[in-house]
């Protein structure tokens, strides 16, 4: 799961990255700069939809993890009586 959060944690760093420079490039109104904020957003659209996958799998992987642990758990529990 580190792996996993990792990889959403360098997604977002390159977002906030993107936002700056949407940012900068919008306060410059500068037409080229302007032009070039169009990509870069719709990078950001894209790299949310990837954290929301990502985080989805994180859900479904620590929820999986815990339901393991719990029948081991009561499994360990019921030959213990």
């Amino acid at each position: 799961m580190n792996r996993s959060f990792r990889q959403v944690q360098s997604v977002l760093d390159r977002n906030r990255a993107l936002i700056q420079q949407v940012n900068e490039n919008h306060q410059s109104r500068i037409p080229d700069k302007m032009v070039k904020n169009v990509s870069l957003i719709q990078e950001l659209n894209g790299n949310i939809s990837k954290v929301v996958s990502m985080y989805s799998d994180l859900n479904s992987n620590f929820t999986n993890a815990c339901q393991h642990r719990s029948k081991n758990g009561n499994s360990l529990r019921r030959g213990d009586n």
